[in-house]
C-alpha cells in the first residue's frame, strides 16, 4: 500500500486512499512490510530507484509509524490460523491484531482474519 499511494497506483482502491490520506489518521507500517520489499528488491521482484532506502525514505515522507516486531505479535502466530501461509502477512496480522489496528490490503486472503478483535478493510 505504501508504494501504491507513493506512485498513485490505480491497484489502491478509493476507500483506502482516503484512510490513508486522511491527516486526522496515524499511520504505520510494520518492519516486516520493509524486510519484504527488500527480500523482493534482492530477489529482482520489485524494482524500486534507491532500493530499500528509498522505501524508508517514502515511509518518513509520508508521517509513517514504524512498527518494530515485538515478542508478543511472534506469541501470537502460534495460534493464527493457516488462511495464510505468507510469513510476512502473518506477522503483519499479528501485529495489526495486537496493537489493536485497522489493516488495509489488497490480499482478499487475508479477510478470512478478520473478527472482533481485528477490522480489515480492502
Amino acid at each position: 500500500m505504501v508504494l501504491w499511494l507513493a506512485e498513485n497506483s490505480p491497484k489502491l482502491s478509493n476507500t483506502v486512499k482516503a484512510i490513508i490520506l486522511n491527516e486526522a489518521n496515524e499511520k504505520f507500517v510494520s518492519i516486516a512490510s520493509c524486510w519484504e520489499v527488500s527480500v523482493k528488491l534482492s530477489l529482482n521482484k520489485l524494482e524500486l530507484d534507491g532500493g530499500t532506502q528509498e522505501f524508508f525514505n517514502i515511509i518518513h515522507e509520508n508521517g509513517y509509524n514504524l512498527l518494530h516486531i515485538e515478542k508478543e505479535y511472534l506469541i501470537a502466530l502460534e495460534t493464527l490460523p493457516f488462511h495464510h501461509r505468507d510469513p510476512f502477512d502473518r506477522i503483519i496480522i499479528t501485529t495489526a491484531t495486537s496493537e489493536k489496528l485497522i489493516l488495509l490490503t489488497d490480499d482478499f486472503q487475508l479477510l478470512k482474519y478478520a473478527n472482533d478483535d481485528l477490522q480489515i478493510i480492502s
